[in-house]
């Protein structure tokens, strides 16, 4: 019996250094997390099956202080003579952001020239080799937007982001990192990828098929160079 109760002694003990050292973390060193923002390479050149890749080049619009985002690049592609669009964007929640991160629907008006994205209801599809990403369509062109995420599936808004986070970040070997100041409690990273093509003579729904071929061939490259597991 004495046995067990010394047991529980001592994780009662550890337990209270551990939250002992957490406090003291959070109070002598509150900001910890503005240290490090994990670089990531956005390459000239990435291989899109049945598409001619043609140029690229950086995005460098929206650059503020305090910004979530990072870096840019924006690809082109044509198929048949259809051009395709893809834009890049690598971001980054920073201590400072009070908006909500992962939201796409804010950040497409924020950072693209679609300025009016609060008047366009997009469709949210559930794909369950994916994740989710929304399409709509906007001045005659077919639009599929998601943001790839460092561990689960995609996402097109901020509570799916916020699920992803809590279902795959809050695991012990994080928890201990964050501990010793090497990582986060929660990686709040986005590749958020926006692609376009023109509607020219077809429907939106013909437009969509094409766009989500391409995007689940997009994703599949790359995801696991995005990946924090």
């Amino acid at each position: 019996m004495k046995h067990w109760e010394n047991i529980r002694i001592s994780l009662l003990a550890i337990a209270f250094g551990g939250v002992v050292f957490v406090l003291g973390k959070s109070i002598f060193y509150p900001t910890v997390k503005e240290r490090n923002i994990i670089s990531f390479d956005l390459p000239a050149a990435v291989s899109l099956p049945e598409w001619q890749g043609l140029a690229s080049n950086p995005l460098v619009i929206q650059m503020v202080d305090n910004s979530e985002y990072i870096a840019g690049r924006k690809y082109r592609y044509v198929q048949n003579g259809l051009p395709l669009d893809i834009e890049m964007r690598y971001l980054v929640k920073s201590p400072k952001d009070i908006e909500p991160f992962g939201n796409l629907e804010a950040w497409i008006e924020k950072y693209t020239a679609i300025s009016s994205f609060r008047n366009i209801k997009p469709s949210i599809i559930n794909n369950k080799n994916v994740g989710f990403y929304g399409m709509f369509v906007y001045e005659k062109r077919a639009y599929l937007s998601a943001c790839i995420n460092p561990s689960g599936g995609t996402t097109f808004t901020y509570e799916q982001f916020r699920r992803n986070r809590y279902m795959y970040d809050l695991r012990f070997d994080r928890f201990f990192l964050w501990l010793l100041d090497s990582a986060k409690l929660r990686d709040e990273r986005c590749l958020w990828t926006q692609m376009s093509v023109p509607l020219n003579n077809s429907s939106p729904q013909q437009s969509y098929q094409i766009l989500e071929k391409a995007w689940i061939a997009w994703y599949k490259w790359w995801s696991p160079r995005f990946s924090n597991r």
